[in-house]
């Protein structure tokens, strides 16, 4: 089954100038290359005014949405009215919209500054939304896109794709990575679909929502990141041997050197939370349970382990 995917951009008069043709350029050349890549249609609408967006939803019936432009939080993602200059669309009104779409669109992906807002406004009725948390740089948002798209189309799911393409910024040396947040319909059901257009592994229905491997939520993440400061493995003459421990090799981490504690041990979750190795986070918790043997904590990170999986 094919899918398509509809690439709205916007960069109305005045605005600050952005590298969208680039992105969908990027975007289009992942896809092209991609073992998957029958399996998608691309559509791209560029200039865009609200009505476009009504227009382009009947037309194309695109299972996934991404928008390119400039979004300015609590107000709202910066279309274009008939003369090209900025015209704002507020978050109850694109929810709305897509909320009408909701049993088609499989994941919306809105790629423009401090779009967290709207993102967790259309969760409501999509199963998946991305939006960034804070501003984004160009390069950020490129490296984002092509990462997030390059996964889809090696047949992984959008979870796995939100994590792919935060890597992707990590990897392209902008310090942006944890910018992109990904957002989940609430009260999903007892199930839940991942999507995912392999034809080697097709989607899962009717999966566990608590199975014994899940996903770390950003409470699991902090816990980590907290307990590795107090631990004391986030010092400087301690970072090399955690990393030789949990199985990374040191010199791959660039923030292993010029870092605070706080923000090495940040970094470092935030790594392997990116690329997925739950092994090494794994490890971690096994290092950590050695210095917090009791309490809260001890109890929390046999948790985590618990939801990691691994043996």
């Amino acid at each position: 089954m094919q899918r398509k995917i509809l690439i709205l951009t916007a960069n109305p008069k005045g605005t600050t100038p952005m590298r969208l043709d680039e992105e969908v350029r990027e975007i289009d050349a992942g896809l092209q290359r991609a073992k998957n890549r029958e399996q998608f249609i691309l559509e791209h609408s560029g200039a865009v005014r609200p009505r476009d967006i009504q227009r382009a939803m009947l037309d194309i019936n695109p299972s996934i949405i991404h928008f390119s432009g400039h979004g300015t939080g609590d107000e709202g993602l910066v279309f274009e009215d008939e003369i090209g200059s900025a015209k704002l669309v507020d978050s109850e009104a694109l929810a709305g919209l897509f909320e009408l779409f909701a049993s088609q669109i499989e994941c919306v992906v809105l790629n423009g500054c401090y779009s967290e807002v709207q993102a967790n406004a259309i969760a409501e009725h999509i199963n998946y939304v991305i939006g960034m948390s804070k501003a984004i740089g160009d390069r950020a948002a490129i490296e984002f896109a092509v990462g997030f798209y390059d996964a889809l189309g090696a047949g992984r799911t959008v979870e796995f794709a939100h994590k792919f393409g935060c890597a992707a910024i990590r990897l392209g040396g902008i310090p942006e990575q944890l910018t992109p947040t990904l957002k989940k319909k609430p009260n999903m059901g007892d199930t839940v679909t991942k999507i995912s257009w392999s034809n080697e592994q097709p989607p899962v229905k009717n999966e566990p929502a608590f199975s014994s491997d899940q996903e770390l939520n950003d409470a699991d993440r902090e816990i980590l990141t907290e307990l590795l400061i107090r631990s004391g493995r986030a010092e400087y003459s301690a970072r090399k041997a955690l990393c030789i421990k949990i199985g990374i090799e040191p010199n791959h981490l660039g923030f292993i050197r010029q870092s605070t504690d706080t923000d090495f041990a940040l970094e470092l979750i935030s790594y392997l939370h990116g690329v997925d190795d739950k092994q090494a986070i794994y490890k971690i918790c096994s290092e950590l349970e050695i210095v917090f043997k009791r309490g809260k904590y001890s109890a929390d990170l046999e948790k985590i382990k618990l939801k990691l999986n691994c043996n």
